[in-house]
């Protein structure tokens, strides 16, 4: 079985922020975000790193991540092109930016050849949350059909102090399996004696950590408080979710 790989999506333009976030320092030190999350995914044990990136932000990051990281890590690069589609579709007249997720993860199909997790280059994730999926990666196979999981946050762990956030809220089964995500905006935190209720702390948060990809929304609701509660799930766990049957070859 081949060892997890961390796929680190980083080719945003980083339009709402002003700048290249992926880049810019906020650790006492100088350190990027994407320093804490490397740091914590080698020590859960992730050995190679594949970070997606664009050809115009190629020498920053480099410069700024790249060859730092090249000490510690094993590091190979996948670009992000607007034009690069699968069979059947084309780039709309106009459009400037990338794509979303499954085509920044699509660009680096190449260089991945067993499981894999992907995260955001300026997300921060905790150690707890790659121990969990390494863990889960090097243990699970896929079957007849693909092997999906997410890791999962408490909600109340991920709103701010400082207003309301949009999460993506997960439902699980019975028996641990994620049943449903939906979108939930305008999120802030108040504190409840009351019970399980909309916002309870059993709501779990994605954070987009995927062991395979290459296989086969609810309305808004304002300010929806984060219960808390003295019995709570645990706060950072795997999800499963079995995926459609595997393709040929």
């Amino acid at each position: 079985m081949e060892k997890p790989v961390l796929v680190v999506m980083a080719a945003g333009m980083g339009s709402r922020y002003g700048g290249m976030k992926q880049i810019d320092p906020v650790g006492p030190s100088g350190q990027v975000i994407i320093d804490y999350s490397l740091y914590d995914a080698r020590r859960a044990g992730f050995e190679t790193v594949i970070f997606v990136i664009k050809h115009e932000i190629e020498d920053a990051f480099k410069a700024a991540i790249g060859d730092r990281v090249s000490k510690v890590m094993k590091v190979e690069y996948a670009f992000q092109q607007l034009e690069e589609l699968p069979a059947g579709f084309a780039v709309p007249e106009g459009r400037a930016k990338p794509w979303g997720t499954c085509h920044a993860v699509l660009a680096a199909k190449h260089l991945i050849h067993g499981p894999f997790a992907v995260i955001n280059a300026d997300d921060y994730y905790g150690p707890e949350a790659f121990q969990v999926i390494y863990d889960y990666l090097s243990t699970h196979q896929d079957g007849e059909v693909y092997d999906y999981c997410m890791v999962s946050y408490l909600l109340k762990n991920t709103v701010s102090e400082n207003g309301s956030v949009a999460r993506g809220v997960c439902e699980a089964n019975p028996d641990g399996t994620l049943a449903a995500v939906t979108e939930r905006t305008c999120r802030e935190r108040r504190r409840y004696l009351a019970g399980p209720g909309p916002g309870y702390p059993g709501e779990h948060e994605p954070v987009g950590l995927w062991p395979e990809l290459f296989g086969g929304g609810g309305g808004p609701l304002c300010r929806l408080a984060v219960r808390e509660s003295a019995q709570e799930p645990p706060e950072v766990r795997v999800l499963p979710a079995l995926g459609g049957q595997r393709a040929a070859g």
